[in-house]
């Protein structure tokens, strides 16, 4: 893999990182500034809102100056400087600060990469290497599971956000010396975002593309925490081995997703079947909520591996894309898949507030209900897509 890619991995790692820690900091912050779930549910929706509405000046951006320059200054601003603000937090309103500033410096980075294999490598290679570059940056992911809370009861959480601090702007400059732009779209035809609203085919993709990263980004980057310490009085580092493993699920369902069009001939029914087996994983855990805690970690494992279809549902939309829109399209559909989650977190902590006050384990069967739910939803929308495997 060329050098720029590599560090725009690391970049990603660093995003997939940002988006899920805040599950295994919820004993800490609630001990040390006094934050609720309802507190961090609203900072972690506050950081998907903000990723989301960056995507469209972001295309914007990819289209006019390219990745580079995109990537390195968000980064390195929103990042360096979200993850600064953390390190020095001492109520809820910081952390939400420090979210929304980390969710700018985040906004770029994979789309940057998505660009550059779009604009660079062959179409029937796209979800393969999209797949890949999500599957190796969800270390991220892992690293926000016992790592970091190893790291938090270790050194503190304080340390740990200002060494992320210190990580984040250093690969910024790293992008900004070593990202290499492809050679610009030479062309006549003038366009914006509402041009690739008007092709009917995307239409039947948004609906899904809303919600099917809800459930694994809501439970793993939020409620596995809270969810596992209220029903089952697993302590900090026990939830981190279960995020962890849920972790691994996520990174192996991506690879799994990857290449499967090339293999099954098709992308419209990989994504279908596979979509399906996730949001049904959601209704068990709703219906067996505290039966067991080897079954619920299983269960959200299998929430994990199957809702990673994320990569390929780009893939789709992106064969509808015209080239000269290729930025504006991918991040479209990052928008939706980002936007959603967001929606959902701000939801869910409000739904999870309002109902746990009454009964804590009704509020998690009602939240993991409405996952599976709304997944199926997008399906039935899903249904009536123009299937295309490049």
């Amino acid at each position: 893999m060329r050098p720029d890619l590599i560090l725009l991995c690391f970049a990603y790692v660093l995003s997939q990182f940002f988006r899920a820690f805040l599950a295994v900091l919820s004993q800490p912050l609630r001990t040390d500034i006094g934050t609720t779930p309802e507190d961090l549910a609203f900072a972690s929706g506050i950081w998907f809102l903000v990723f989301a509405a960056m995507q469209i000046p972001v295309g914007a951006a990819l289209d006019r100056v390219g990745p580079r320059l995109t990537a390195s200054v968000l980064l390195f601003v929103g990042g360096g400087g979200g993850a600064l603000v953390f390190a020095n937090a001492s109520s809820a309103q910081h952390v939400t600060l420090a979210m929304g500033l980390i969710g700018v410096g985040c906004s770029p980075v994979l789309m940057a990469s998505y660009y550059i294999f779009a604009r660079s490598y062959p179409a029937a290679k796209f979800a393969t290497l999209a797949a890949l570059m999500l599957g190796v940056g969800s270390l991220g992911n892992l690293v926000a599971s016992y790592p970091m809370a190893w790291a938090a009861d270790t050194i503190g959480w304080r340390m740990s956000l200002m060494a992320l601090a210190i990580a984040s702007a250093s690969t910024a400059i790293g992008l900004f010396f070593w990202v290499k732009d492809p050679p610009k779209v030479v062309h006549d035809a003038k366009g914006s975002v509402l041009d690739l609203l008007k092709i009917p085919a995307l239409w039947c993709l948004f609906p899904l593309m809303l919600v099917n990263y809800i459930p694994s980004a809501g439970i793993r980057g939020l409620w596995i925490g809270p969810y596992l310490d209220d029903i089952f009085a697993v302590p900090t580092t026990g939830i981190g081995t279960a995020s962890l493993v849920m972790g691994i699920s996520m990174i192996a369902g991506t690879l799994a997703y990857g290449p499967a069009d090339r293999i099954f001939g098709t992308r419209k029914w990989v994504i279908f079947v596979g979509n399906l087996l996730g949001a049904m994983a959601c209704l068990f855990l709703a219906v067996y909520v505290d039966n067991s805690l080897l079954l619920s970690v299983a269960l959200m494992c299998g929430i994990g591996f199957f809702g990673a279809s994320f990569p390929l549902i780009i893939g789709h939309a992106r064969s509808f894309f015209p080239p000269h829109l290729t930025g504006r399209g991918v991040t479209l559909m990052n928008l939706f898949g980002i936007g959603g989650v967001s929606i959902m977190q701000f939801a869910s902590g409000t739904l999870h507030g309002q109902v746990a006050q009454t009964s804590p384990l009704l509020a998690y069967q009602i939240l993991f209900g409405a996952f599976g739910v709304l997944v199926l939803i997008g399906l039935l929308f899903y249904l009536f897509s123009q299937d295309r495997t490049d």
